[in-house]
């Protein structure tokens, strides 16, 4: 086994939530870091799968953090009336049983926590698991198999943030086709501009404050690993935790701030997602079409559409340009922060566009 890969434990945790919140169902290991020049160039040789790597994790500076909490005062009630609908529409759907939460790691988790403190306080039973899915690779099966050995698959709703340009969305669509233990790939999120989501409060790319952040507002969980040095037959897909960040967690104060207000909030309809589902994926394939031309690029995965996906490409990528529909939105400042920051150049995004922002990726070489 390589010298920068130790096994650990891979028992289901909860990180940094509290038990009755989650249960990862991933392994936690001790991998070294890879520095993001290094990792962004064995990604676009075709070297090494992103999977397999892990970026170095900070905690942001008192500047950021403070773009953050701005953002979870200003648009924290929306978010909490979201998740208060998401909810409601998932408990109606269940009809009485069991909702079944298997939230896709990390970005999903926060989300998948206040959906399942919204339902259970209005007396709907639910659990909630978090798991692995990994472009190109699938969602982690042995993960599957031990949510199907403890719950009726048939009542699982697979949890998201939010959709960029749908890649996970087509990864869970392909991974489940053949619905294996009779899971379906029903994904539920926030907002999804991209039309790829099966049942959304929303399609309007928001700022929503979990997306600032990583694992410290993520229960200190690191995004999925999948490593043969790590990840053997039979083990979850793998994680690196982040103790050592503890006393900057956002995680808990995330979830404890905004589960009160999505209990009260009073449920709107959003049946009406499905209809619009069809356009939105046209506008959003449109969009990449013409950001692949005027990237000079044919890789897909050097578009990173929406205010979630640009503000991760800025932290853990190397971008080449950061594009944003208005420079004076407040949903986009602490991406201008970034940009600043980094160097970044900052051009306009066509004003129609659904989305507020888009990172480009840089290119490394010849992608053509």
């Amino acid at each position: 086994m390589p010298a920068e890969a130790v096994r650990v434990d891979p028992a289901p945790f909860s990180g940094s939530y509290d038990p009755a919140d989650v249960t990862f169902l991933m392994k936690p290991v001790a991998l070294a870091p890879t520095a993001v020049a290094d990792k962004e160039a064995a990604i676009q040789s075709g070297k090494r799968h992103y999977s397999e790597m892990i970026a170095p994790e900070r905690v942001p500076g008192p500047d950021y953090l403070a773009l953050y909490d701005a953002a979870l005062a200003r648009n924290g009630a929306r978010l909490a009336q979201d998740v208060a609908s998401l909810a409601a529409h998932l408990a109606e759907r269940a009809d009485g049983r069991e909702v079944v939460l298997v939230s896709l790691a990390r970005a999903g988790t926060p989300i998948g926590v206040l959906l399942a403190r919204t339902l259970r306080a209005h007396g709907h039973p639910a659990v909630h698991y978090s798991v692995s899915i990994i472009r190109d690779r699938g969602i982690d099966r042995v993960a599957l198999a031990h949510i199907a050995a403890r719950h009726d698959p048939t009542q699982a709703v697979f949890i998201d943030g939010w959709t960029g340009k749908g890649a996970i969305g087509g990864e869970l669509r392909a991974t489940l086709a053949d619905r294996p233990m009779g899971f379906a790939p029903t994904l539920a999120v926030i907002a999804d501009p991209a039309g790829q989501a099966d049942i959304a409060a929303t399609d309007d790319d928001y700022l929503i404050a979990s997306g600032l952040l990583n694992g410290i507002v993520s229960g200190l969980v690191s995004r999925s690993i999948l490593n043969d040095a790590v990840v053997g037959p039979g083990d979850f897909h793998a994680c690196v935790t982040y103790p050592q960040f503890a006393a900057a967690d956002r995680s808990q104060a995330f979830v404890d701030t905004l589960a009160p207000l999505a209990i009260a909030a009073l449920p709107q309809p959003i049946d009406g997602h499905a209809a619009r589902r069809p356009a939105l994926v046209d506008a959003c394939e449109a969009m990449l079409a013409d950001l692949l031309v005027r990237a000079g690029t044919q890789d897909r995965n050097r578009i990173k559409p929406g205010i979630a996906e640009a503000t991760r490409a800025l932290l853990r990528r190397m971008p080449e340009r950061l594009l944003v529909r208005d420079a004076a939105d407040p949903d986009v400042a602490h991406l201008l922060h970034l940009a600043t920051e980094h160097g970044i150049p900052v051009e306009p995004l066509d004003a129609a566009s659904r989305y507020r922002a888009v990172a480009i990726i840089r290119s490394l070489g010849d992608d053509q």
